[in-house]
């Protein structure tokens, strides 16, 4: 049994932190042996806290708010109980399932996920997304029609099937709504409502967000019955991750970023922008320099960006740079160094962005450029993640930039009043001698472990098998 704490009660919502909880392995949810067989075959055996947590409650049938981040393990959270509810009603020819993502790239990885999970059980699924062509668009709609049992979708594109007449979700049994602050801050909300006015009333919500701002609140309010809540601490950037800032001014952007990439070929490199122009202007600076780089934002069409992401992961481009539609969308090992353009507007989406490394266990680097507009944000986001991250200092030639201050009168006062140097004044420091700016280093522990420097000396078949309820088929194996 699962032990937990409860806290206080918030309206209609019980909220559950779950604390010192031991790791339970997946044959301990008894779940259908054909879904323990896909978890076997893809080498999973013990649950993450969230996925502990969370599968009992929706196998009991209850509503579910979770607060996790993505990197938690929360789709899988969803999805295998769900699949297991599928294969337990042995009923087909009509969705059971909906996902609603706030982006195409979301939407394909939870696909995938679902592909390979019920690869032994006969469950299919289908993505639907915008951007694509009209062939894409008559796939889907026979996905809709068709009845596949979990479909994926974006709010936009599912509500211009839903406007045409034929999708027809009166016998939906679950209804997830995955990232919902990031949906909420698209502007998706109006049709979210729209598309949940259409399901069958007599179904299972679980919304799950990183965050729960009013408009989420709300909703949850308006489309949940009697939801119990999950909180998993918001997550701190892997321990294998070695943080460092630039303080620059923002013309001297690309600069320090030709500087920061010149040796690193060969490495894989993710480098965010908080905006589409801001994208495109450093990859037409860094491709004149003749580096090996692609870009990727909403303006691609559809199948331009799968190819972009083919190509970053078999490793034929070696610097990706992205908007934030990739911070929770992306899922790629091996990113060796994470570069923040710009700080972004939500301190909880510089840990997403700089989550893409050191994943898995292993080590990464993440460097942010602040300029001084910026500084009030990187503030906030030392405060969230409580840790003081190291500045770095600027190449030779590069004029640092000093942190903002309200308080120095002598900095406020005209220039002609501030007093001219003196003979016996100290000479200011001569310029520093390195030509590179220097990226943070590991060092390696005697346990072998590497260190942050600084830190050195600190077809669908229907006929499925029954659940075997004694447990001797398709248990994972500890």
């Amino acid at each position: 049994m699962i032990q937990y704490t409860q806290t206080a009660v918030s309206t209609r919502h019980t909220s559950i932190v779950y604390q010192n909880l031991f790791f339970l392995n997946f044959s301990e949810f008894d779940l259908h042996p054909d879904l323990l067989d896909g978890i076997d075959a893809l080498n999973y055996t013990t649950a993450t806290p969230i996925q502990e947590q969370a599968i009992p409650i929706i196998l009991a049938g209850k509503d579910l708010i979770g607060i996790a981040q993505t990197g938690t393990g929360k789709t899988a959270a969803f999805i295998l109980p769900i699949i297991d509810k599928i294969l337990d009603s042995n009923e087909a020819n009509y969705t059971q399932a909906l996902v609603i993502v706030p982006t195409r790239e979301l939407a394909v990885q939870i696909d995938k996920v679902i592909q390979a999970y019920s690869y032994f059980t006969g469950v299919s699924s289908a993505a639907i997304y915008g951007g694509s062509d009209g062939k894409a668009f008559a796939q889907e709609k026979t996905a809709l029609t068709g009845g596949a049992d979990i479909l994926i979708a974006t709010p936009g594109r599912l509500l211009s099937h839903m406007n045409l007449g034929y999708v027809d979700f009166k016998r939906l049994r679950f209804l997830v709504l995955d990232e919902a602050d990031r949906m909420l801050d698209m502007g998706f909300m109006p049709a979210i409502n729209s598309i949940i006015g259409t399901l069958n009333p007599n179904r299972q919500n679980l919304l799950f967000s990183a965050t729960m701002p009013p408009g989420v609140m709300k909703l949850t309010k308006n489309i949940l019955d009697n939801p119990e809540m999950i909180k998993i601490a918001l997550s701190k950037p892997a321990e294998g991750v070695s943080q460092s800032v630039y303080m620059v001014n923002d013309h001297q952007k690309i600069d320090l970023i030709a500087r920061l990439l010149s040796g690193q070929e060969g490495k894989r490199i993710l480098i965010f922008g908080s905006t589409k122009t801001s994208v495109s202007t450093l990859y037409h600076k860094l491709r004149s320099r003749k580096m090996n780089v692609a870009q990727i934002s909403s303006d691609l069409e559809q199948d331009q960006r799968n190819q972009v992401m083919l190509d970053y992961r078999n490793r034929n481009i070696d610097i990706l740079i992205a908007t934030d539609v990739l911070s929770r969308g992306i899922d790629i090992d091996g990113i060796d160094l994470v570069i923040n353009f710009d700080v972004p507007r939500d301190p909880e989406d510089y840990v997403h962005r700089i989550g893409r490394t050191a994943r898995a266990g292993e080590k990464g680097l993440a460097v942010t450029l602040v300029s001084p507009k910026d500084q009030p944000r990187f503030v906030k986001i030392e405060k969230l993640i409580d840790k003081k991250i190291e500045r770095m200092p600027l190449p030779d030639g590069m004029r640092e930039t000093q942190p903002t201050s309200t308080n120095n009168s002598r900095d406020q006062r005209p220039k002609q009043q501030q007093r001219s140097p003196r003979s016996g004044d100290p000479q200011p420091r001569p310029p520093r001698s390195e030509q590179q700016p220097r990226l943070p280093r590991t060092a390696t522990t005697e346990g072998g472990a590497a260190k942050p420097e600084g830190e050195q000396n600190r077809n669908r078949n229907r006929r499925r098998k029954p659940r075997n309820k004694s447990g001797e088929s398709g248990a994972v194996k500890s």
